[in-house]
């Protein structure tokens, strides 16, 4: 129930008087992976899961699953497992029967598919709900079941079209916790669509990042937060700074000073921007008129996010000159509006890009 699944320069083109809604695609899936597909609205996202699922035929390119060509095959022959935003449960049937309703189309006798619903009704945590109308379900609940119903066709690759974006938080940690599980007991190859970073960052193995149709980055989780390979990739998850610079020697250098970069990496000289996360500035508060070590800046804006703390600092004097970092605290760091503050940059968390 695991299968290598390979998007080998797919493009997708609804128009020729529009742009192509996936632009020469090539996205390498391992068996028993998850990856997430991350993008805003309008990136592509639900269309490279329905060119995988054969809901849409590709223009150009070739869907591989485990090295052979599935173009030929119909959706139900490709062996994916879909489920979507909404549950879709047959509402004529019971919860037992919805799970075993591709065994039964399949033709395994009624008892025999009605068995091996209850086990994935139990992997889902369902058990003793089989009986049940779905209209007796909760959204959460519902899409457990359509988990279930998806598992229990045995799968390849099971496709997840933003499933638990309609649930409430508390809900769909509880569902993030339950792929995990999925994980552990069977090791599909899962590709999962989100426009949510956390959530990605949840289930994931690795996120592939996708703008305008181009997938622009395809890492692990820590190297598309970290070393992101453009502006746009940090700009989509989430980073907020930025600093032009040169790099030369190993170092960026700009308004902040000269920033050691991690040996062997952003060593290319010449014209780059400077993209740190906010979670990884480092910042302590100076007294008076204390020197430091580190790149000095004064803060001139603070503000809340829950608990945690976004301050703006400015380095340089007001003006053209002038750059501005964000930094994210946790609680229990006081500092205010104008103070003086070091601001440290750890080199592993720091990326020269050049796009």
């Amino acid at each position: 129930m695991t299968s290598h699944l390979l998007l080998d320069a797919v493009s997708k083109r609804f128009s020729d008087e529009h742009a192509p809604a996936l632009d020469a695609v090539t996205l390498d899936v391992a068996a028993g992976s998850c990856t997430a597909i991350l993008g805003p609205s309008g990136s592509g996202k639900s269309t490279i899961l329905r060119v995988m699922a054969g809901l849409d035929p590709v223009t150009s390119g070739q869907v591989l699953v485990d090295g052979v060509a599935v173009a030929g095959l119909a959706p139900e022959r490709r062996g994916m497992g879909m489920v979507f935003q909404r549950p879709l449960l047959f509402p004529h049937l019971s919860v037992l029967d919805n799970v075993a309703f591709a065994d039964r189309v399949s033709g395994v006798p009624r008892a025999a598919a009605r068995r091996n619903a209850e086990r994935y009704l139990d992997m889902v945590q369902l058990g003793g709900y089989g009986r049940r109308s779905v209209r007796e379900l909760s959204g959460g609940q519902e899409q457990r079941v359509a988990i279930a119903r998806a598992l229990a066709a045995r799968p390849r690759v099971l496709l997840l079209d933003e499933p638990f974006s309609a649930l409430d938080p508390e809900l769909r940690s509880d569902m993030h916790a339950l792929i995990d599980d999925i994980r552990s007991a069977l090791s599909p190859t899962i590709v999962l669509v989100t426009h949510d970073r956390d959530e990605a960052s949840a289930v994931a193995d690795r996120i592939a990042v996708l703008h305008e149709g181009e997938l622009l980055q395809h890492d692990t989780v820590d190297g598309v937060y970290n070393r992101p390979v453009s502006v746009r990739v940090a700009r989509l998850m989430g980073g907020l700074n930025e600093v032009p610079g040169m790099v030369v020697g190993g170092l960026h250098v700009s308004a902040l000073g000269s920033i050691p970069l991690d040996a062997g990496r952003d060593d290319s000289e010449g014209a780059a921007t400077l993209v740190v996360r906010q979670e990884a500035v480092g910042v302590r508060a100076l007294g008076g008129d204390a020197a430091s070590d580190g790149v000095v800046g004064v803060v001139t804006g603070i503000r809340n996010l829950g608990p945690r703390r976004l301050l703006t600092i400015r380095f340089g004097a007001a003006g053209a000159d002038s750059v501005e970092l964000n930094a994210e605290l946790p609680p229990g760091h006081g500092v205010e509006a104008g103070s003086r503050v070091a601001v440290s940059l750890p080199p592993a968390a720091v990326s020269a890009v050049r796009a």
